[in-house]
C-alpha cells in the first residue's frame, strides 16, 4: 500500500477563533492518492479488483478528495472522522448545531464549537465512487473494471420516483449527483410503471421514451427558449413524464462497472496512516485515538466496514477505536459488488426496494437466520473490532427494521456484546435539524416530527472516548424488548396508539422479505431483478418469506415508551412518531421516505372536546408557558443524570422551549400568560 496526501490549500478555520483550552484551528484540503496491490490478502475481497487496470509496478491506483480541521496548537490527539453523507460533511451540523456547508470556513460554520472545544481534529474522505462533482461534494475516482481490455456488461435496475414535480429526463441511476452505468451496445431495457411497490409492473412501450437527454438554450431563430433531444447513454427521456403518485423502474444492460468496493479501503488506510504514521507527510502525526460516525448511508457503511473487516490495517492493526453507525436501522451497503450504485438509500416501504443492503446478518451479535440457516455476525474479528455505538430512532423501527439490529430474526431478544450499546431515541425521527425554524409539511399527511435530538450526539461522543480511553463503562443500551412488552407486534401497536381523528395509520411497518440475487451474489455479482423467495409465514399474508420486524409500543399519547427519551419526548407538546403516510396523489397511504409526524395536542379542553381527541390539551398539561419550559428543564436534568446529556446543553434546550417551543410546534396559547 501507497498513500500520499496532497494538500492543495490551508488557510485558517472559523477566522481564527480561539476555542477555549484548544485554541485556534486550521483547515487543510486536497487529494489522497492511493496505490494498492489487488492480489494482497487486505484488499482481496474487493469485487472487481482483479480485473482493474494496473500500473508499471502492479499496483491498482485511485484518489479521493479530502479535508482536514486541526487544532493549530496540538489538540486531544484524536481523530473523528465523519464518513460524509453522499459526499457531504454532515458531523459540524449535529455535534456542534452549525449550519449545513460543504465548505466550512467561518466561525458561524463551527456553530457551538463542541468538537473544537474539546480538541478533536475533523477529517472527511471521499469513499463513494459514484458520486459525481459539484456543490462542495468530495468525489471518489476509482478505476473501471474491463476483461482484458472488453467492457464487462452486466443488468442494472434503477427506480425512478418524481415526489414534487413532472420529471421528463432522468440520469439512468434515478439521482441526479450520481454516476450512472452507461449502455451496452444492445441495452436490452425495460420501463415500467407501478403504483405499489407490489403492483403488477405495466411496462412502457420503447417507442414513448429514449436514451436521450433534453437540452434547452437560445435558438438562431425563436425569440424564446428552444429545446433539443441529444441521444445520450447515462440518460432517459420521457415525453409522458415521470408523474408523482407512480414508482417508474429502467432495467437495461449497462457496460464499464467501477469498483466500488475500493471505497471501503480508502477509509481504512487514510485513517490508518493519521493514526499510526510518524513522519513529516502525515498532517495529524501523533494522534491515539481514532472514532468514527456516519448517519443513514454512511451509518450503514460503517457496519458493512466493520462486517467486511476493514478496521483492520493491513498489518493487522485496530484502525478505529470506536464507531458510531447512526439512523442505520439493521442494514449495510450496496458497496461492495458489480454494478454497485452506494447511493440508494436502504429499502424503504414505498422506494428503493429489493436492495443487496438489507441483508443477513443484521445484529453486532451472532445469530442465526432462521430462514436460511446461515449463522453470522457483524462484530467476528475480536482483535480490530471497535466499540460500537449504534443509535437509531423511531423511523428506523417503522421504516429500517430497526428491531433487527437487537433480536434474532424470529424477533426474539438478542442479547449484544460487551462491546456494543445500542440506544434507541425514541419518538425522534431518521433526520432532526438541530436549527429547525419552524414545523414543516411535504407530501406526507402530517407534520413532519420535530423532536430535537442533537444534545445527545454531544454526550455519546463524550462517553465514547471515556470508555476507549480510560474503560468507563457508557450507559447500558436503552432498546424496547420483547421482555418486558415494549417491543411489539403491529397487532399489539395498533390497539396501543390513541385514535386521533383524521390521522391515518401506515398500514403495516416496512417488511422486509427473503430475496435471491442468483448464484454469484456470494462474489458481488448480482441478478437484477432479485428473486422474492416464495413462502407464507407471514401471520397478514404478505408476499413471499418474511424476517420478523417488530416496533416500539407506545403509551395514550402515542409517543414511544422505551429508549431515551429527549426532552421534548419526555414533556410533550404532541404526538411524535417514526412514520408520516404520503398524501394522496404522491403514493397515498405508503410511507413518506424517512419522515416521522409531529400531531399536535389539543390547545385547550374545548378544542379537545370539538375534536374528539383522546389526548389531554397542552393546557391540561401545563398551567403557562412557564410551566412547558420547567417541565423540560426537569427532563434535561434527567438526562444528565443518566450520562445521556451534558449539563451545558440544559440551558439550552430550556432556552429552546420559550414560548412553546415555536421553531419546532404549533401551540395557540398565549405564551406570556395562562390562556383560561
Amino acid at each position: 500500500m501507497a498513500l500520499t496526501i496532497r494538500i492543495d490549500d490551508r488557510r485558517p478555520f472559523a477566522d481564527g477563533l480561539i476555542f477555549g483550552d484548544t485554541g485556534a484551528y486550521e483547515r487543510l484540503t486536497g487529494r489522497v492518492l492511493f496505490a494498492v496491490d489487488p492480489e494482497a490478502p487486505a484488499q482481496a475481497d474487493v469485487v472487481d479488483i482483479d480485473l482493474a487496470p494496473r500500473d508499471e509496478d502492479g499496483m491498482v491506483r485511485f484518489a479521493a478528495d479530502f479535508m482536514i480541521l486541526r487544532p493549530t496548537d496540538g489538540g486531544n490527539g484524536r481523530l473523528f472522522f465523519d464518513w460524509g453523507n453522499r459526499g457531504n460533511k454532515r458531523a459540524l451540523q449535529f455535534f456542534n448545531d452549525a449550519p449545513h456547508s460543504n465548505d466550512p470556513v467561518t466561525a458561524a460554520h463551527a456553530g457551538n464549537g463542541f468538537l473544537m472545544r474539546r480538541g478533536y481534529a475533523i477529517a472527511w474522505l471521499a469513499w463513494e465512487g459514484d458520486i459525481l462533482p459539484g456543490d462542495g461534494r468530495l468525489v471518489l475516482d476509482v478505476p473501471v473494471a474491463t476483461e482484458d481490455g472488453r467492457p464487462i456488461t452486466g443488468r442494472v435496475r434503477s427506480e425512478i420516483i418524481a415526489d414534487a414535480q413532472t420529471l421528463y429526463t432522468v440520469p439512468l441511476s434515478g439521482r441526479v449527483p450520481a454516476h450512472s452505468y452507461p449502455i451496452a451496445e444492445n441495452p436490452d431495457a425495460v420501463l415500467t410503471r407501478r403504483r405499489y411497490p407490489y403492483d403488477p409492473p405495466e411496462t412502457i412501450p420503447a417507442s414513448e421514451w429514449a436514451f436521450a437527454q433534453q437540452v434547452a438554450g437560445s435558438g438562431a431563430e425563436a425569440a424564446g427558449t428552444e429545446h433539443a433531444l441529444v441521444p445520450s447513454d447515462r440518460f432517459i427521456h420521457y415525453p409522458a413524464g415521470f408523474k408523482p403518485g407512480w414508482i417508474h423502474e429502467i432495467t437495461y444492460t449497462a457496460r464499464d462497472p467501477k469498483v466500488m468496493g475500493l471505497g471501503h479501503v480508502a477509509v481504512r488506510d487514510f485513517v490508518s496512516f493519521l493514526k499510526y504514521e510518524t513522519g513529516e507527510a502525515n498532517p495529524l502525526a501523533g494522534l491515539t485515538m481514532a472514532y468514527g460516525w456516519g448517519r443513514s448511508q454512511t451509518g450503514r457503511c460503517i457496519r458493512d466496514f466493520i462486517y467486511r473487516g476493514y478496521n483492520g490495517d493491513a498489518e493487522g492493526r485496530r484502525v478505529f477505536d470506536g464507531l458510531m453507525p447512526h439512523v442505520a436501522g439493521a442494514g449495510r451497503k450496496w458497496l461492495n459488488h458489480r454494478f454497485a450504485s452506494p447511493i440508494v438509500s436502504g429499502g424503504q416501504q414505498y422506494e428503493d426496494h429489493f436492495n443487496i443492503a438489507d441483508s443477513f446478518p443484521f445484529s453486532y451479535a451472532p445469530s442465526v437466520d432462521h430462514l436460511t440457516g446461515n449463522e453470522d455476525a457483524i462484530l467476528k474479528r475480536p482483535s480490530t473490532d471497535p466499540l460500537v455505538f449504534h443509535t437509531q430512532t423511531a423511523t428506523e423501527y417503522w421504516v429500517r427494521r430497526g428491531s433487527l439490529v437487537h433480536t434474532d430474526t424470529l424477533g426474539n431478544d438478542l442479547p449484544q456484546p460487551e462491546t456494543v450499546r445500542v440506544y434507541f431515541w425514541s419518538s425522534s425521527q431518521h433526520s432532526a435539524n438541530p436549527l429547525l425554524a419552524a414545523p414543516a409539511r411535504g407530501i406526507g399527511q402530517n407534520l413532519s416530527n420535530s423532536v430535537a435530538t442533537s444534545m445527545l450526539f454531544r454526550a455519546m461522543m463524550d462517553a465514547m472516548d471515556a470508555w476507549a480511553t480510560d474503560g468507563t463503562n457508557p450507559p447500558d443500551s436503552a432498546v424496547p424488548m420483547r421482555a418486558d412488552g415494549t417491543l411489539v407486534d403491529y397487532a399489539t401497536w395498533a390497539e396501543q396508539f390513541p385514535r386521533i381523528q383524521g390521522v391515518m395509520r401506515l398500514a403495516e411497518p416496512n417488511a422486509l422479505p427473503l430475496l435471491d440475487f442468483g448464484p454469484d451474489a456470494e462474489r458481488g455479482v448480482l441478478s437484477e431483478p432479485p428473486r422474492l423467495v416464495p413462502g407464507r409465514n407471514d401471520p397478514e399474508g404478505g408476499l413471499g418469506l418474511r424476517y420478523t420486524v417488530l416496533v416500539p409500543s407506545v403509551d395514550v399519547d402515542g409517543n414511544d415508551v422505551a429508549g431515551v427519551r429527549a426532552p421534548m419526548v419526555q414533556a410533550p407538546l404532541g404526538t411524535y412518531t417514526g412514520w408520516n403516510p404520503r398524501a394522496r396523489g404522491h403514493g397515498h397511504g405508503a410511507q413518506w421516505r424517512f419522515e416521522g409526524s409531529y400531531i399536535p395536542f389539543p390547545d385547550t379542553e374545548s378544542e379537545r372536546a370539538m375534536t374528539v381527541d383522546p389526548r389531554l390539551s397542552v393546557q391540561d398539561r401545563y398551567p403557562d408557558a412557564d410551566a412547558y419550559v420547567a417541565a423540560i428543564r426537569r427532563a434535561a436534568k434527567a438526562l444528565v443524570a443518566q450520562g445521556l446529556m451534558l449539563e451545558e446543553d440544559v440551558e439550552r434546550c430550556a432556552a429552546a422551549a420559550a414560548g412553546w417551543c415555536p421553531a419546532r410546534h404549533v401551540v395557540g396559547l398565549d405564551p406570556a400568560a395562562p390562556d383560561r
